[in-house]
């Protein structure tokens, strides 16, 4: 039985994730910040077995540890870095940027990422598949910058690309394949209720698209259709 572990699984994209690996078998466990309010989640624990709910503030490296030791030596064959926060509401401009607000994106999106691909290395290093996924962003692309605006979105997942392109240099010796995948303008809290895209649909083509990558296309940066995007 394959096994995944899921940032951000409470709702959104993260949900979809989880609803799609259950649906297939996998061994799921899905992380959010506030088990008790995750209703959703503990639905679907409740009808598939293989499904553990677990808590953990991706800003938190107390939290990523004790993940870390709830798991032991636990294999991984897929970590979801999914959790992902975007604080920019109206016009962020010169004069209006708020930097607490800046860092915490930063903190959610680019250190949060880092901090639970750093505690759970090991255990995808001891699975069969061996991957690792970071959900990112057309907006981090600098080479697509043609509008003003989303400085702290932009720049968080600007820094989550070079992160992850690194990490796949990194990890590459080790038999882990890494991706970074943007999803879509999709129909979640974030990307809005007017987004035709559904989570559902996005993770599916995501899902069919980490199925067929290679060590060799690891640190590739994909839309979720296959299209490889500019950095």
């Amino acid at each position: 039985m394959p096994s995944a572990l899921i940032t951000g699984g409470n709702r959104g994209l993260g949900l979809a994730w989880v609803r799609e690996l259950a649906a297939e078998g996998w061994r799921v466990y899905a992380t959010c910040r506030h088990p008790a309010e995750a209703d959703a989640l503990h639905e679907l624990s409740r009808g598939h077995g293989d499904v553990t709910v677990m808590r953990l503030d991706v800003t938190s490296t107390d939290d990523a540890y004790a993940v870390r030791r709830a798991l032991g030596d636990t294999p991984l064959d897929l970590l979801i870095n999914n959790a992902g926060t975007y604080l920019e509401k109206g016009e962020v401009a010169l004069g209006r940027l708020r930097f607490d607000d800046w860092l915490h994106t930063f903190a959610v999106n680019t250190l949060g990422a880092a901090r639970i691909t750093e505690a759970l290395v090991d255990n995808v290093a001891r699975s069969e598949r061996r991957q690792v996924v970071f959900t990112t962003s057309h907006m981090g692309s600098i080479a697509d910058i043609g509008w003003p605006g989303d400085y702290y979105y932009r720049s968080s997942k600007a820094a989550l690309n070079a992160l992850a392109r690194g990490l796949a240099e990194e990890l590459r010796p080790r038999g882990i394949t890494l991706c970074l995948l943007h999803p879509g303008a999709v129909a979640t809290r974030m990307g809005g209720p007017e987004s035709s895209l559904t989570p559902e649909t996005s993770v599916r083509a995501m899902h069919g698209l980490i199925d067929r990558l290679t060590l060799k296309e690891s640190g590739r940066f994909f839309r979720f259709s296959g299209e490889v995007l500019p950095w």
